[in-house]
């Protein structure tokens, strides 16, 4: 958020509000799904492409492949707008019109450097859109070099030192008394099962011994 344009009255200033809370959080899932569709793409199969054809090393590639990812990224939304917006605006000079795309591109968006205000500009309303899809493209750019390196071998294993371990023998523990408990359980289960099972029998009287072998003798 930057420019000089912004809301004054009370009902601006809760159209801007309520705006906000529901644009960005679309623009963010808007994002995210153009990113993850262009990174199959734009990485992950030049990788295995060249990987799989050529035989390299799948980390080497990958590396080089997000070094050179990043220098384009750079020089077509860094340097060669930079050098752009310094023939544009009257005045910019070139660290200033560099100093604008980083601060807008890694949504900073100070508001010190804002182009296309001058009103004897050429094409000013066109000049604006454009500028609009500049930002806009870049930040995809962005968010998909940012993705590549973060596939990378190396920083997934830097990553790594700062998640929390779980110990395994109070886990294992946790799990056998949770089994302790269910196998007890159903034991218990089984046995009451069985005596409400008697309970509901018909008695039944019981013949003694000397009855059995004179039954047996006749």
């Amino acid at each position: 958020g930057y420019g000089h344009t912004v809301p004054l009255s009370d009902g601006g200033k809760a159209f801007c509000i309520i705006y906000s809370v529901i644009g960005i959080p679309f623009t963010l899932l808007f994002l995210t799904a153009v990113v993850q569709r262009i990174i199959v793409y734009v990485t992950r199969r030049p990788v295995l492409y060249f990987h799989i054809r050529w035989g390299f090393s799948k980390q080497i590639v990958a590396i080089i492949h997000a070094i050179v990812l990043g220098f384009i990224t750079v020089s077509c939304f860094f340097l060669i707008p930079a050098a752009i917006f310094s023939v544009l605006e009257d005045d910019w000079n070139f660290l200033e019109s560099f100093y604008f795309c980083f601060i807008s591109l890694s949504t900073i968006g100070l508001g010190d450097y804002v182009p296309g205000e001058g009103y004897n500009q050429k094409f000013r309303e066109l000049y604006k859109i454009g500028i609009t899809c500049y930002l806009l493209l870049g930040l995809i750019a962005m968010l998909v070099v940012l993705e590549t390196f973060c596939e990378l071998h190396e920083l997934k294993k830097f990553r790594k030192l700062f998640y929390v371990k779980k110990d395994k023998e109070e886990d294992q523990v946790h799990i056998m008394e949770h089994d302790q408990l269910s196998f007890s359980s159903i034991s218990d289960q089984a046995a009451s099962m069985k005596d409400d099972q008697k309970a509901n029998e018909p008695f039944v009287t019981s013949q003694s011994p000397t009855s059995n072998d004179s039954s047996l003798n006749n």
